[in-house]
């Protein structure tokens, strides 16, 4: 399965705002709460562009995903809800965003990705993280998630600590631009050429719903008691109203036997003196600029909703990561 996340504007230089004593600033660019069980609802995760969180972190094939989580939005959930050794889960891997920050934060990580496009990148990112020094291990499952248990072997059952995953929005996204001969062309926009219809991403927001409700079931399963589910989702826009997708991944949640017990933000803007810088795409500025020249305040998306579950009840699991992967990739 496809992840979807719209990045920044083009690459910028690194800036960071400078650390105060209440918080610390990582080589990503994501500011967190000082140690404490009082945490941050509000995850300032765009300090730097998405492009400049990866830039050496990840292969440069990365860019070609329509849709790329921020990796500090990853890092954060990793570091927030899991301890140096737990095992990670992305259901919809993408490029590897979840499992990448996962090993450099010394946990050990499995992925489902439907499209092996993307799974051979989610791959080449895993190899590319362990030279950087990355001591977790990984592995990139090819499959559709919404058969999961069929996919992810038995001996994981109630072994997963944490789940960091985004459903998609669309077959198609913002992806990235370049001057054409009509003014702007589209390129990386797209999960696949159209052929392969088997992505979520192709499906109406029903089906949406109904097949990323089955993967969350399929996660359940898979979690230890008390384990976390981390989802990322934001409204979007059509014909000029929002879709509340957020609160339809919370039905899917409780579907799937999950328990909703925290709505946090993960900012797409960065935090200066105070302010928030934005941090939009070409065609959401664009968007935005041509409603309010119609006469519509349409406001920018900062911030993404970031839907906190717990696998409340308890169940037995056996097998460890180990034993699965073999510090390999599973095909």
């Amino acid at each position: 399965m496809a992840k979807h996340r719209a990045d920044a504007a083009p690459a910028e230089p690194d800036e960071q705002s400078t650390p105060t004593a209440a918080t610390s600033t990582d080589p990503i660019g994501r500011h967190r709460a000082a140690p404490g069980p009082e945490g941050l609802s509000v995850w300032a995760t765009a300090q730097a562009t998405g492009p400049v969180q990866r830039r050496g972190r990840y292969v440069r094939e990365s860019v070609q995903h329509p849709a790329r989580m921020l990796p500090a939005i990853a890092a954060h959930a990793v570091t927030a809800y899991t301890q140096p050794g737990d095992l990670v889960l992305d259901p919809m891997c993408g490029i590897g965003t979840t499992l990448v920050e996962a090993i450099h934060a010394g946990r050990d990580a499995i992925g489902v990705e439907y499209e092996s496009r993307w799974s051979d990148i989610a791959d080449a990112n895993i190899k590319h993280a362990h030279t950087q020094g990355a001591t977790g291990r990984a592995g990139v499952i090819r499959g559709d998630a919404t058969s999961l248990l069929s996919l992810v072997p038995g001996a994981l059952t109630g072994q997963v600590a944490l789940v960091v995953t985004s459903p998609p929005y669309g077959p198609t996204v913002h992806g990235l631009v370049r001057p054409g001969a009509d003014g702007v062309a589209k390129f990386d926009n797209a999960y696949n050429d159209g052929t392969d219809r088997g992505n979520l991403a192709y499906r109406d927001l029903t089906g949406l719903v109904d097949g990323f409700a089955q993967i969350l079931a399929g996660c359940h399963t898979l979690l230890r008691p008390g384990g976390v589910v981390v989802v990322t989702a934001r409204p979007w826009r059509k014909h000029g109203e929002l879709v509340d997708l957020p609160s339809a991944v919370i039905g899917a949640g409780v579907r799937a036997g999950l328990t909703p017990v925290d709505r946090c933000v993960a900012l797409l803007a960065a935090v200066r003196d105070g302010g928030l810088v934005a941090r939009p795409s070409f065609f959401q500025l664009q968007a935005v600029r041509k409603a309010r020249a119609a006469g519509t305040p349409m406001h920018l998306i900062a911030h993404e909703d970031v839907l906190v579950f717990i696998k409340s009840q308890t169940d037995s699991g056996s097998g460890s990561l180990g034993d699965t992967l073999g510090g390999g990739v599973v095909a």
